[in-house]
């Protein structure tokens, strides 16, 4: 078994034992790995292996060999091919049995006192070499040691955190991340007549707000796999600013065709700020947007890139409809409902420097889509951070969707689809779904889907809530820009209708201080959000 430790000395550890047999196989830069393993030897060492993960970023391929191989012998004939970077084991999470990389990077942070000469004479000593001094955090870099191969970068960095001059210590390790979508209309922004003359009113009372605040002057950071930032809901001048690409590949290969990839980013923002001057309107119509394409895997270390440029850009808001794989929702004994996700300090350190920091000061806004596994939001290490706004997601018939996450850590909740539960006792007939989900943005122009001039109306899960949440901040933030990100937490805690139906059983009911597990402090209603900054921004004048 390896250990690994993302956080300080002391703090809780976590287990990966290496496959018997899994085997990734990375290139060397520049070079395609499906043309690599086009050859006799890979032939001998991959045959009858069967391709689990292939994570295009870092052009890594996950094979899953036959149970009579020798490994050994498969990496040495990889390995013997002058375009394979490396040939090794996995490691896989001995809950799941999900496969976890690592990379010959190793995060380390310095204790704050140390000057820059000081950790220089440290890392020339323990023969570090610098990859990326990070911008988030003092004395923190990412290194590698020359020396340090396979899984040795585990046992060699617990030992370096165990030094006194160093807080933390930990390798790269790479996760497959999950968007926060269930499947492929605008009631929940107002009271709305759908199919058959039903009447859905459980909206979160945005149209209504839209005359006091429109999230003028704000920005929204997406941090997403893609976007289609040509879309016209994003068309203007200003509407689009400080858009950033985290993917070295695509980055490196030059624009590729639009694909599935922008469908959910494109959506995503969408929900949040669409012009909806065409097809849909986004919660905060005038805010704009700042589109940051991540498709690297969870933990890597432009995920941290991303949350420092999305502050140091200008955001005051981060929207994040991704996070860890999750249980199936309706299957009550799938083992990953209860595994416990770390976030790696890298990570940490930079959502804390963009809420602490971000805006002059003032803190940004970052929200997170709880998850759409019906299992506990507080296992998650990334929706349940403290200066995280964890949003679930709620239905058209004022109930949470059946799939969304709960717990002490989720904050509020916001309207989105639903899907059927397969036993009628967790979902009662008069608690079904009428819609489909929430109509917003998809591809445009030539890419569009047949029929469907660049929206859909079946986005959903809590990757639709989440951005729903941070344009009702951008609404409250438009009207009263001098709040800073507790007090709009708080207002967004404030503001909440308490929906629910006895049925939710205990979990579903508000405790003294106005808190349900179900539904956080309940239904975001963007009205009395702006009203309340309103008035607060009456006491500061």
């Amino acid at each position: 078994m390896e250990e690994v430790n993302f956080g300080k000395k002391g703090g809780r550890s976590f287990f990966l034992k290496k496959s018997q047999d899994l085997l990734a196989v990375r290139s060397r830069a520049g070079k395609s790995l499906a043309a690599t393993l086009c050859c006799e030897k890979a032939d001998q060492a991959l045959g009858g292996g069967q391709l689990l993960l292939h994570i295009e970023d870092a052009d890594v391929q996950v094979f899953k060999l036959p149970q009579d191989s020798d490994v050994s012998r498969c990496k040495a004939l990889l390995r013997e091919l002058p375009d394979v970077r490396f040939a090794a084991s996995v490691l896989v999470d001995p809950h799941t049995q999900e496969p976890v990389l690592y990379t010959e990077n190793i995060f380390l942070k310095f204790v704050d006192l140390l000057t820059p000469t000081q950790c220089q004479v440290i890392l020339d000593e323990l023969g570090l070499t610098i990859k990326q001094q990070v911008p988030y955090a003092a004395n923190a870099f990412f290194v590698q040691h020359k020396n340090c191969r396979g899984t040795d970068v585990c046992s060699f960095a617990l030992e370096l955190l165990k030094r006194e001059d160093i807080d933390y210590c930990h390798p790269e390790m790479l996760r497959q991340g999950q968007r926060r979508a269930i499947h492929d209309n605008q009631w929940h922004l107002k009271k709305t007549t759908v199919t058959y003359h039903v009447q859905i009113d459980a909206s979160a009372n945005v149209e209504a707000a839209h005359d006091l605040a429109q999230g003028e002057g704000v920005v929204i950071a997406v941090i997403d796999d893609a976007f289609d930032i040509d879309h016209p809901e994003f068309a203007g001048f200003g509407k689009v600013i400080g858009a950033q690409n985290f993917d070295r590949r695509n980055a490196r290969q030059g624009p590729r065709p639009k694909n599935d990839l922008e469908r959910h980013g494109t959506a995503a923002a969408g929900v949040a700020c669409a012009n909806g001057e065409i097809g849909a309107s986004g919660v905060a119509p005038r805010a704009s947007l700042m589109p940051l394409k991540l498709t690297k895997p969870l933990g890597a270390r432009a995920e941290a890139d991303a949350f420092f440029w999305a502050a140091d850009q200008g955001a005051d808001i981060i929207s994040c409809s991704w996070g860890p794989a999750e249980g199936h929702w309706a299957d009550p004994t799938d083992p990953r409902h209860t595994q416990v996700f770390p976030l790696a300090a890298s990570t940490r350190l930079a959502i804390e420097y963009a809420a602490t920091k971000g805006r002059n000061g003032k803190g940004c806004l970052i929200f997170f889509g709880a998850g759409n596994g019906n299992e506990s939001v507080d296992n998650d290490g990334y929706s349940s951070h403290p200066l995280v706004i964890a949003v679930g997601a709620c239905n058209d018939q004022n109930r949470r969707s059946a799939y969304s996450d709960y717990g002490k850590a989720l904050w509020c909740c916001f309207p989105s689809g639903d899907q059927s539960h397969p036993d009628p006792k967790f979902q009662p007939a008069t608690s079904m779904p009428q819609t489909r989900g929430i109509r917003t943005t998809d591809l445009s122009g030539k890419f569009a889907a047949p029929n469907n001039a660049a929206y859909t109306e079946s986005f959903s899960g809590t990757s639709s809530a989440c951005p729903g949440a941070a344009g009702v901040a951008a609404l409250v933030l438009g009207v009263n820009p001098l709040l800073d990100r507790e007090s709009v937490r708080q207002i967004l805690a404030d503001c909440c209708d308490k929906i629910g139906h006895a049925d939710d059983g205990p979990l579903g009911q508000y405790d003294r201080s106005g808190h349900s597990h179900y539904y956080g402090y309940g239904r975001l209603n963007a009205l009395r959000a702006v009203h309340l900054a309103l008035e607060r921004k009456e006491t500061q004048n």
